[in-house]
């Protein structure tokens, strides 16, 4: 199964709350966390909410 590498790049602060639940389910506290996630499209749900406020790449 193919892996998402997911990056934190911008604060939290500032966002609706349902864009921090979202950080927080994806496994991500704070800037330039990252996180190793399987592609799913629940998973690439959450990475379009908050797409501003991270970086994907696929993992090897």
């Amino acid at each position: 199964m193919a892996q998402l590498r997911i990056t934190q790049l911008k604060s939290e602060i500032g966002t609706k709350p349902d864009q921090k639940a979202t950080l927080k389910a994806l496994g991500l506290h704070k800037i330039r966390h990252v996180v190793i996630q399987n592609d799913s499209p629940q998973i690439r749900g959450m990475i379009k909410k908050v797409l501003h406020l991270v970086a994907v790449e696929e993992a090897k």
